[in-house]
C-alpha cells in the first residue's frame, strides 16, 4: 500500500503522475493501461483540488493506492466539499459538441476506465475509491 499527501494546488499534479507511474510499475498492466490509470486518478484528484478546495495549497487530499492480486484500488480522501461522482450526470456527446462545451468529460473518461466506483461522505470528510479489476493473464 502506497500513500501520498496532495497538497491542493494544481502544481502539484506532476507529482501526483510520478506517484502514480511508479506505483504502477509493479504492476503487470502495459503502458497504455498504466496511462489510462493515471488519466482517471489525475482527473478526480484535479476536480477536488479545483472544484472542492478552490486551488488552496493550505488544503490537500490523501491518496491511498492498494494492489493485489485481482484489484488495483485508488482511495482518495479529503475534507473539501463533496462531489458525488456517483451523482454525476454524464453530458450528451453530441450535445458538448454543437455547444463547444469545455469541460464535463473527464468524469465520463473515468466512469470508462474504472470497474468500479464508490462514494460516501458524512458531510465532513468525504472518500472517492476507483477500482479497477486485473485481468488475469
Amino acid at each position: 500500500m502506497n500513500d501520498l499527501k496532495l497538497y491542493c494546488d494544481t502544481q502539484k499534479l506532476a507529482s501526483l503522475r510520478g506517484f502514480l507511474n511508479n506505483t504502477l510499475q509493479q504492476t503487470n498492466l502495459n503502458e497504455i493501461e498504466i496511462h489510462q490509470l493515471i488519466l482517471a486518478v489525475e482527473e478526480v484528484c484535479a476536480n477536488m483540488i479545483i472544484h472542492s478546495h478552490s486551488c488552496d495549497p493550505d488544503t490537500y487530499i490523501n491518496l491511498k493506492t492498494e494492489i493485489n492480486d485481482n484489484t488495483i484500488i485508488f482511495e482518495i480522501k479529503d475534507m473539501g466539499k463533496g462531489f458525488n461522482l456517483l451523482e454525476y450526470q454524464e453530458p450528451e456527446l453530441d450535445e458538448v459538441v454543437k455547444t463547444k462545451r469545455k469541460g464535463g468529460l473527464g468524469i465520463m473518461l473515468v466512469k470508462k476506465i474504472m470497474d468500479k466506483i464508490e462514494f460516501e461522505s458524512n458531510g465532513v470528510k468525504n472518500t472517492c475509491r476507483l477500482i479497477k479489476e486485473l485481468k488475469s493473464k
